[in-house]
């Protein structure tokens, strides 16, 4: 069944200061879609719109999940989480307090993952090896690396359809990066689902997009259709590659 992301002409702000305006972009059921922007440029601030967090002030949100569409911009940020759309938010955002498999538990949230949280565990644990080794651990204890895997297995715990990776890059060893972003494209591939990832690091980023968009000062610059169109672009040369 059909798991995708509509957003048409998305304005936001925070008080008076405008932050997104007249964003436009989908996410097709399957697909791995990159937000590509530098800092303050909008992108944390999609995502949370998207998550019900931040109310836009104009434009829709629609998640079309199993074939039945949400207008998101009506829903609670627990009724979205209900829907199957689960985040791995920017800086982890871990509870550092609780143990691995405490922090992991949590995530099973929805009635739907609480059925399957057994099964999922263990598939969170065959992932994530050093989970396992590490389940009776303080999650705060834990190095970047495994903070970040960690985030991610707690997202699955969720059993999701839709999956927001917002920044996975960001306080990471570049070689901690890379396996970050492998991971994120394996999972992809073993739960069908559909990623749209919010990040900075275009060289790590476009090695598992199937397609992308640059946002510049809250603004949609650049639609690439292909990985490909992405490289070749005159905006990625300038922000990214200095050229």
């Amino acid at each position: 069944m059909a798991n995708s992301l509509t957003i048409e002409k998305i304005d936001a702000a925070y008080g008076a200061v405008r932050v997104l305006e007249d964003v436009t972009l989908d996410v097709k059921s399957g697909e791995t879609v990159v937000l590509l922007g530098t800092n303050g440029n909008g992108k944390s601030t999609l995502i949370k719109c998207i998550m019900g967090m931040v109310r836009p002030s104009a434009g829709s949100i629609t998640a079309e999940i199993d074939g039945v569409r949400h207008n998101l911009a009506k829903l609670t940020t627990e009724q979205i989480v209900e829907l199957g759309i689960a985040l791995v938010p920017e800086g982890r955002r871990l509870f550092p307090k609780l143990t691995v498999e405490e922090n992991l538990l949590l995530g099973a949230f929805r009635p739907t993952a609480r059925a399957q949280m057994k099964h999922n565990l263990e598939f969170c644990l065959e992932c994530f090896p050093v989970l396992r080794e590490r389940a009776r651990q303080l999650a705060g204890s834990m190095s970047g690396g495994e903070q970040q895997m960690l985030a991610l297995a707690r997202a699955l715990m969720l059993a999701p359809k839709i999956l927001l990776v917002d920044e996975p890059s960001v306080g990471l060893a570049p070689i901690l990066v890379s396996r970050t972003i492998d991971k994120i494209k394996e999972l992809k591939d073993k739960y069908q689902l559909t990623v749209l990832m919010a990040e900075q690091n275009f060289h790590q980023a476009i090695r598992i997009a199937d397609r992308g968009y640059v946002i510049v000062h809250g603004k949609i610059a650049f639609k690439g259709d292909t990985a490909e169109e992405l490289n070749n672009n005159d905006l990625i040369r300038k922000f990214y590659l200095g050229l």
